[in-house]
């Protein structure tokens, strides 16, 4: 028995109303493989899965999956940043004081290579019960980017804060270059604060330096100029670095210290940053550095293919802001109208292969017949003499001897003719 020739691919409008977007499962159990795949490895999210729910699937398919819905959803983010830049929505209403804070962390990558994930942190500056300055509704965004594509990609999160809208904002950064120009993307009026832990490593290693060149120093020096720095200012605190270098000329490292923290004097006024109810340290980055970007990309043995990692940061951002069924939503329905765009470009392009052999086999039938170019149309004649036939002047009959006129004679018969 033949076998049925295969009819390719085909839709169903009911994959439509059950939001089947192609991938075999049930939309239940394709969001909540993605989901675990999110959190964990993909060989342990198929595995907690079929526990769970009994779906088995493999996993190529979790891998599939979990890619397929990041790079919906970061498309969607990509188009919405775009639009932000062209239209410049006002920004919906946001908390008075905000904080902003960013950071990178590497990631492995195929072929031995490395990339900087870069992460911004948004959140409220309030007061705990013991009044102290704390930053909370902590949110992410990361990507693995330039840092001139992160600050435009990141307008997408700070304009969902509402950060152009907050009275005043805060930027406690590391004092990397990259982050002066982030500031200055999306509020360039922020006051500018370096995270007191970065400053304290910077006075710690040049501590560190003169006790390694056999130099005799206090145990509690450390101790003292930290804590001058954090309730009296940097003024006096640069003056003891630079009379410490001074006194050790030999030790370069000093001198490199000592610049790195004279340009960032202003930012370093923590008496008075503290007193206007700003935070002084950036852990919030930190701990997103490790939750959102290391816990998932950074396990053994992991190496990522760059174009994966973004999709997989997407879903990252959304299990750990506690938005995924906001960012799940945008991925169905971004796969679901590509679906839609790719099934109206295959019947486009049936209608023009239709059209093309149907003009082909036209032409192919129809006989090519030449014909002369159209001229002049003679004028009547008599058959007898050869003379135009004219009709009588100021008639409209036709002339006396016109061949309509002559009398019709009835033709012999043959079997007349034999006799």
């Amino acid at each position: 028995m033949e076998l049925a020739r295969s009819v390719g691919k085909a839709f169903s409008p009911l994959d439509e109303e059950l939001g089947l977007v192609g991938s075999g499962l049930t939309p239940r159990a394709e969001e909540s493989l993605v989901r675990l795949a999110s959190w964990m490895p993909f060989e342990q999210a198929r595995e907690v899965l079929n526990d769970l729910v009994g779906v088995q699937v493999s996993k190529a398919t979790a891998r599939r999956a979990t890619l397929g819905a990041g790079v919906a959803a970061l498309a969607r983010l990509e188009e919405e940043a775009q639009r932000l830049k062209q239209e410049v929505p006002p920004a919906p209403r946001a908390a008075a004081k905000q904080a902003m804070s960013a950071d990178g962390a590497m990631v492995p990558l195929v072929g031995g290579e490395w990339g900087e994930v870069k992460t911004l942190v948004l959140g409220e500056v309030t007061r705990n019960r013991r009044g102290e300055v704390c930053t909370q509704q902590l949110s992410s965004f990361s990507r693995l980017s330039t840092a001139e594509r992160f600050e435009e990609a990141a307008l997408v999160e700070t304009h969902r804060r509402g950060v152009e809208k907050a009275t005043a904002v805060c930027a406690v950064q590391d004092g990397a270059e990259w982050l002066t120009g982030l500031v200055d993307y999306h509020r360039a009026d922020a006051v500018r604060i370096l995270d007191f832990a970065h400053a304290a490593e910077h006075i710690s290693a040049m501590g560190q330096a003169v006790i390694s060149a056999d130099s005799t120093m206090l145990d509690d020096w450390l101790v003292k100029q930290l804590h001058a720095l954090k309730h009296e200012g940097p003024s006096q605190v640069l003056a003891d670095l630079r009379a410490l270098q001074v006194s050790h000329p030999d030790l370069d490292v000093l001198g490199d210290h000592v610049a790195y923290l004279q340009k960032r004097e202003a930012q370093m006024q923590y008496p008075t940053f503290q007193a206007a109810g700003w935070p002084i340290g950036s852990g919030c980055v930190e701990r997103a550095n490790k939750q959102v970007v290391e816990a998932r990309l950074k396990g053994a043995g992991m190496h990522w293919e760059r174009d994966n990692v973004n999709p997989m940061l997407v879903l990252r951002n959304a299990v750990c802001n506690q938005r995924w069924d906001e960012t799940w939503k945008v991925s169905r329905l971004q796969r679901q109208r590509l679906r839609q765009q790719q099934r109206a470009d295959r019947t486009q392009a049936r209608c023009e292969q239709a059209l093309a052999r149907f003009l082909k086999l036209f032409l192919w039938c129809k006989p090519l017949t030449l014909r002369a170019p159209p001229g002049p149309v003679p004028a009547p004649t008599n058959h007898l003499t050869s003379a135009p036939l004219e009709p009588p002047p100021g008639s409209h009959r036709p002339a006396a001897n016109h061949p309509w006129r002559r009398p019709i004679v009835a033709r012999p018969k043959e079997g007349a003719l034999a006799k």
